[in-house]
C-alpha cells in the first residue's frame, strides 16, 4: 500500500511548575525558599529514516505528544526535562501547516533531523524570586505550555529520473528491464495506481534513482484519472524520460500524445514542463511503418526537443542507449533543492498569552462585576497563592505590568466594584 499524504496532530510537552517550598531542617530557624524550577517539556522532532518509503506508518496513529516536564521540587531540586518525541519520516518528506497549506518543513537529506515544536519553557521556583526584602515568596511560576499543531505530511519521490507518458505506453515494462523494481504489467490503463521506483545500475555509467509515475492524462491538472494525486512526485526529478506508443495499436496518435502530456505539465507547473526530456518512441518492435518514426521524431524536434530515441522495451532494443543518455544528462544537471516561494513557508506566530474583559451588570447591586478572561488568566493564576499578601502582591503587580488594571480603569471602573479572573473574585479599590 502506498500512502502519499496524511493529516497528524502533534503536540510538544508543557512546561514543569515552578516549586514552592521552604527549607525546614532542626536546628535551622527561617531556612528561606528552597522551591527549584520545573522542567522543560519535550520537543517534537521530525528525523529522515532512508529505510521508509511510504507514509504507512502514520495511518493508524495520528497524534503524537511529547511528555510533559516535571514540576520543581524542595531543596532547590529542578524537575526532570520532558522526553522529546522522535518521529520518523521517508526522505523526501514535506511538513505543511493544515490551515494554511503553508511548508513548515522539506526533509529531503538523508538523516535530516528538524525540531518542528520546542518544548513548553520549566517555570523558575520560588528561591527565584527571593529578594533581601521579599525573603519568603509564596508564588513561583508556572511553566509554559508546549505548541500544538495540525500538520500534514506529503511525500514527494525523490528520484533523479520521471517517468512520463500515458497509461499503457510501456513505462513499467521499462523500469523493470533496467532496474530490479518489480512493478505490476499488465495490458490495461492504469495498471500502475502508485509510484514504483528503481535504480538504474547500467555497467560504465553512475547509478541514479527512477521513477515511473502513475498515468498522466488530459486533464490531469485539473484532477482527471490518477495524474494530479501524482504530478507531484515528478517536482524533485532534474530529468524527464517521456515515453510514448510509437505502434499506435491502440489507435491513439503517438505525437498528439506528446503534445497532451506536457499541455498537463505546463498547467501544472511551468518549472515542471521546462525541465529537460529525453522522448522515447517505445514498441518499434510491432512498428511496421519507419516513416511514422522518422515523421514523429522531426515533430518533436520542430518543438524545442533534441533528443529522439528508438526503443522497445519488451525485447530490449534501444534500451542502454536512453540509459546511457540519461546518465550523461544528469551529470550535466545540477541536483537543486525544491524551490519553495517565501509566501508558500509557514511562520509559526509567537506564542502570546490573551486575555479580554466583559463588564457583568448587577441591576440589584450598586456594583458592577469586570470578568477578565483568557489564557492569560489561566497562566498567572496558577502562580499565585490567594491567601498570602506577598504573593496577591506579586499579582497585583502582573496585572499592572499587563495593563489590565488601566484598560479596567478606562472601561470605568469604580471603588467596590468586583473583578473576577475564573474562580477568584476581588474587590477593587483605588
Amino acid at each position: 500500500m502506498f500512502i502519499d499524504k496524511v493529516n497528524v496532530f502533534i503536540k510538544s510537552g508543557d512546561g514543569g511548575n515552578g516549586a514552592i517550598t521552604f527549607r525546614r531542617e532542626k536546628y535551622v530557624p527561617l531556612g528561606g525558599p528552597d522551591g527549584g524550577d520545573g522542567g522543560k517539556g519535550g520537543s517534537i522532532i521530525f528525523q529522515v529514516e532512508s529505510g521508509m518509503t511510504t507514509l504507512l506508518d502514520f495511518k493508524y496513529k495520528k497524534r503524537f505528544i511529547a511528555e510533559d516536564g516535571e514540576r520543581g521540587f524542595g531543596q532547590k531540586c529542578y524537575g526532570k526535562d520532558g522526553e522529546s518525541l522522535l518521529i520518523k519520516v521517508p526522505m523526501g518528506t514535506i511538513i505543511r501547516e493544515s490551515e494554511t497549506n503553508k511548508i513548515i518543513a522539506d526533509l529531503s537529506h538523508k538523516d535530516q533531523e528538524l525540531v518542528i515544536l520546542k518544548g513548553g519553557k520549566g517555570g523558575k521556583g520560588n528561591v527565584k524570586f527571593a529578594t533581601s526584602t521579599k525573603q519568603a515568596p509564596h508564588y513561583a511560576e508556572p511553566g509554559m505550555p508546549g505548541d500544538e499543531l495540525n500538520i500534514v505530511l506529503e511525500l514527494k519521490l525523490l528520484a533523479d529520473v520521471g517517468l512520463l507518458g500515458f497509461p499503457n505506453v510501456g513505462k513499467s515494462t521499462f523500469l523493470s528491464m533496467t532496474t530490479k523494481a518489480k512493478p505490476k504489467i499488465a495490458n490495461y490503463h492504469f495498471t500502475t495506481i502508485k509510484p514504483n521506483l528503481g535504480v538504474v545500475a547500467v555497467p560504465g555509467i553512475e547509478p541514479f534513482v527512477m521513477a515511473d509515475i502513475p498515468g498522466i492524462i488530459e486533464g490531469a491538472a485539473e484532477g482527471v484519472g490518477l495524474g494530479i494525486q501524482f504530478l507531484k512526485h515528478i517536482e524533485r526529478t532534474r530529468l524527464l524520460v517521456h515515453i510514448v506508443d510509437i505502434s499506435g495499436v491502440e489507435g491513439r496518435d503517438p505525437f498528439d500524445d506528446f503534445v497532451k502530456i506536457n499541455e498537463e505539465l505546463k498547467k501544472y507547473s511551468v518549472k515542471l514542463w521546462d525541465r529537460p526530456q529525453i522522448v522515447v518512441a517505445n514498441k518499434t518492435d510491432i512498428l511496421y511503418d519507419e516513416s511514422v518514426f522518422e515523421d514523429f521524431k522531426k515533430k518533436v524536434q520542430e518543438m524545442g526537443f533534441e533528443k529522439v530515441f528508438k526503443m522497445s522495451a519488451a525485447t530490449n532494443e534501444g534500451v542502454d542507449a536512453v540509459m546511457k543518455e540519461a546518465a550523461r544528462m544528469l551529470n550535466e544537471i545540477p541536483v537543486k533543492e525544491l524551490e519553495i516561494a517565501e509566501d508558500e513557508m509557514y511562520i509559526p506566530e509567537e506564542k502570546r498569552f490573551t486575555y479580554e474583559i466583559t463588564v457583568q451588570k448587577n441591576v440589584e447591586e450598586e456594583n458592577n462585576t469586570y470578568i477578565v478572561d483568557g489564557t492569560f488568566v489561566d497562566r498567572v493564576l496558577t502562580a499565585v497563592n490567594v491567601n498570602d499578601a506577598d504573593s496577591l502582591r506579586y499579582f497585583h503587580k502582573v496585572l499592572k505590568n499587563k495593563g489590565i488594571l488601566d484598560e479596567l480603569r478606562e472601561m470605568g471602573i469604580k471603588d467596590g466594584d468586583m473583578v473576577r479572573l475564573n474562580d477568584f473574585e476581588f474587590e477593587y479599590v483605588l
